[in-house]
């Protein structure tokens, strides 16, 4: 197999199993229930769930989707989140294999240091897909961004891309990293502050870690991310509201956008900005 695919596949096992855990941090952290202890069981009947019984995805497939002791169905949640976690680490190790180590790779020059900075990087975005999906989840099912999974994030991200900026020595990308930071934070403290019934202090709070992380990779990303947040979340409100599935005063979370938008100016903000430039004439 080719690296690329090597990355995709043995990142999507990961994710396998970085979303059964994640599954469990969904239903505990906005519960106040520790992540660790006691073991997962299931919700119908108390019995523990056994290892074997425990395997992502397979094991709801074999079991039907059914608890092996009471037979209480099971949602189908757990397999879905499971296997799109496996997906979507699978799409960050392909964006980090052509961003980062592909052009490594071409260098005769490369060193260790630079080796170790792409892959902190490729961690520090691991991490942010492992807390997108869960606060994704959470926000949908309670209204809630979690202090106990955002703030930590603070620490995490930022050590993460500190250590490799200075380890390939791109000082450009931590100065962006702060700028994006304190940029978005501020955007939507004065969000808030202006519109506290459209803006929580937990959507502020998420905005300071994803800014950090656009900025980290760049301007554009910056941009786009932060635009893409509104704009489709704007676009799908209007979708609701049409639809009558919700009225004008809300009911619509909006961390799962910020976090879709924050994506979209990783993956592809060079491209949508750089296109709109091109609309407009300027590149």
């Amino acid at each position: 197999m080719t690296p690329i695919l090597v990355a995709a596949v043995a990142l999507g096992a990961f994710g396998l199993l970085v979303g059964s855990f994640l599954n469990v941090v969904v239903y505990r952290v906005p519960n106040g229930m520790s992540v660790v202890s006691p073991p997962s069981a299931c919700p119908g009947c108390g019995s523990g769930i056994k290892a074997y019984d425990n395997v992502p995805v397979l094991s709801w497939l074999v079991l039907g989707g059914k608890c092996r002791s009471c037979r209480e169905p099971i949602s189908a949640r757990y397999p879905l989140v499971e296997a799109g976690v496996a997906v979507f680490f699978g799409v960050v190790g392909v964006w980090w294999w052509v961003t980062s180590m592909r052009p490594l790779a071409a260098d005769s020059s490369i060193d260790r240091g630079e080796i170790l900075a792409s892959v902190l990087v490729l961690l520090a975005f691991l991490w942010l897909a492992g807390i997108s999906v869960s606060l994704a989840l959470i926000d949908l099912d309670t209204h809630k961004l979690p202090n106990a999974i955002v703030l930590p994030s603070y620490v995490v991200g930022g050590a993460l891309l500190a250590t490799a900026g200075i380890l390939n020595g791109d000082l450009d990308a931590l100065i962006r990293a702060g700028i994006g930071m304190a940029a978005l934070w501020t955007a939507y403290f004065l969000l808030a502050m202006l519109y506290p019934g459209g803006m929580g202090f937990g959507d502020v709070k998420l905005a300071g870690v994803l800014g950090l992380y656009l900025g980290f990779v760049g301007w554009d990303a910056l941009v786009v991310g932060a635009f893409a947040a509104f704009f489709l979340g704007g676009l799908f409100a209007i979708v609701l509201l049409v639809l009558k599935k919700v009225n004008r005063k809300g009911g619509i979370p909006f961390g799962p956008w910020m976090l879709v938008g924050a994506w979209t100016g990783i993956f592809a903000g060079n491209t949508l900005f750089t296109s709109y430039l091109s609309l407009l004439g300027v590149a």
